[in-house]
């Protein structure tokens, strides 16, 4: 039977000024014939899976494709040829812009023909009906009712875009809120780095992956049952008080239990999204990736560079260019109330920014002062997005200048009347403050004890100093989970949080 990979359907946008690979499934032999307007390929199948490349074009709109074998004949219709970008990530790239702070009321008054989306369904092991889920999805216009689930992130990053590169922008969301960065690497890949190997250890050596493949499936499925259940009763609660303690509920109504048995059918043990998610979309040609993932890696942050990394470099070779453009969001403050302030986001921002400074072709979205207080979903969405359209117009299509795009990034220190002076990338047009004076800034001495330090701007400098401490060795800023946000660029943009001495 002859199959183009359920990521191609009406309404589709292809990558424009590359090489468009079409992909999918029919009888080993068989000649496949391509046509996308007046192109035409040939290919032939090959153990039952079948590859073709378009040549580049343009962006257009309203192109038609055929894929047939001689005998089978697919046709998809409505077809752009623009900009094409995935979504990765976890719940707050997940978000859905029906969930999002003014999402309803683009929904209800919006009108965006340059914004398609494709959802990959969200599939956590291949069970009977894997297949039919897949070929119930399809790409979509904007519509009240079609965009209501669309990532509210990857929305206003299209949005952006559109509106200045005057194309077509198809996004592919392909996220799954609750999952580690282990979640959408390859078995191999996690193993291959000493720091991650114990994700796939850990897991492998679990008893719950003992039993026979139904009873995993069945253990996991009760396990869905309380869960529902659980959350629902939860939701009552929070509803009546919102600041109720978690442990407090769990004496109520009892455990909480997610996120399940570790087997195969759970969605968050590590490489089963990669397979079940990110290769089915995969090598559809695009410009590159959007991501915003950490939340789920807080327990092991000291591991969280080296997963990181890792996953960029798992996707790249996914798609088979190392030169893909990645653009990450940073974590932004976050802490619920009755928690101890872990300084664990702190590692998680670090090694994101190291990943940035250190990969080329990446970017990264300072998102810091994007969070809630006791809210790890926060609901404004719109600068998060716009941020990343921000990385992608400097970075990637070189049509805004570099100051245009980030907010001051610390770079290195010198040692001053009994201060430390600080300096900074892009910030040559000074420093803004918003807030009644600059905070979290924070200086140590030789005992390694960090104290409250006060903060002068002086040009594109800032200068510290303290009473408590005469002689500093290293200073940070916004070391915290969460914390008041209060120094800007002069274009807007936060300062990204940093230490200058990573011990």
């Amino acid at each position: 039977m002859l199959r183009a990979a359920a990521v191609f359907s009406d309404h589709m946008v292809l990558q424009r000024n590359k090489k468009i690979c079409v992909f999918g499934e029919g009888d080993t032999g068989r000649e496949i014939a391509v046509t996308l307007g007046e192109d035409r390929v040939l290919t032939r199948c090959r153990d039952g899976r079948w590859t073709a490349y378009l040549p580049e074009r343009e962006a257009q709109e309203n192109l038609c494709m055929e894929i047939s074998d001689g005998q089978e004949c697919i046709r998809f219709t409505d077809i752009a040829v623009g900009e094409v970008w995935l979504a990765g990530g976890q719940s707050n790239m997940e978000l859905e812009l029906k969930d999002a702070e003014g999402g309803k009321e683009i929904l209800q008054n919006g009108d965006f023909p340059l914004i398609r989306f494709y959802y990959t369904p969200k599939q956590a092991y291949k069970g009977a009906d894997f297949e039919k889920v897949e070929r119930d999805s399809h790409w979509k216009r904007f519509g009240e009712q079609d965009a209501a689930n669309w990532s509210a992130v990857g929305f206003y990053f299209a949005q952006k875009l559109a509106h200045r590169l005057q194309v077509t922008v198809g996004v592919i969301g392909c996220n799954w809120g609750g999952t580690s960065a282990s979640c959408w690497m390859s078995r191999e890949a996690i193993l291959a780095r000493e720091a991650t190997r114990s994700y796939v250890e850990d897991y492998e050596s679990s008893e719950a992956i003992q039993k026979s493949v139904a009873e995993q499936i069945g253990e996991y499925q009760d396990y869905q049952a309380y869960q529902e259940d659980w959350d629902k009763r939860a939701a009552a609660i929070y509803e009546k008080e919102p600041m109720m303690a978690f442990d407090k509920v769990q004496e109520l109504i009892g455990p909480c239990r997610y996120p399940g048995p570790m087997n195969c059918a759970n969605f968050t043990r590590p490489s089963g999204l990669h397979e079940t998610m990110l290769k089915r979309v995969a090598p559809y040609t695009l410009r590159g990736f959007i991501y915003y993932q950490g939340e789920s890696d807080d327990h092991r942050p000291q591991d969280y560079y080296a997963l990181f990394t890792g996953l960029i470099e798992q996707w790249r070779q996914d798609w088979g260019d190392e030169r893909l453009p990645f653009l990450m969001v940073q974590l932004p403050m976050h802490r619920y109330r009755h928690d101890p302030d872990t300084k664990s986001w702190c590692i998680i921002r670090e090694s994101q920014m190291r990943a940035f400074q250190m990969l080329r072709n990446t970017g990264m979205a300072v998102a810091i002062d994007c969070g809630q207080f006791h809210e790890i979903h926060p609901k404004n969405k719109k600068p998060v997005g716009e941020r990343l359209a921000l990385q992608a117009l400097w970075g990637v299509y070189h049509v805004i200048a570099e100051k245009e795009a980030f907010g001051p990034i610390y770079r290195d220190f010198l040692y001053r009347d009994g201060g430390m002076e600080l300096s900074f990338d892009h910030a040559q047009d000074g420093f803004v403050c918003r807030g009644e004076e600059i905070s979290g800034f924070e200086l140590a001495g030789s005992d390694g004890v960090f104290r409250e330090a006060q903060a002068a701007f002086e040009g594109d400098r800032v200068f510290l100093h303290s009473p408590e401490i005469k002689e500093p060795v290293m200073a940070r800023y916004l070391w915290t989970n969460y914390g008041e946000v209060t120094v800007f660029g002069a274009n807007g943009l936060p300062m990204a949080p940093f230490r200058t001495h990573n011990f």
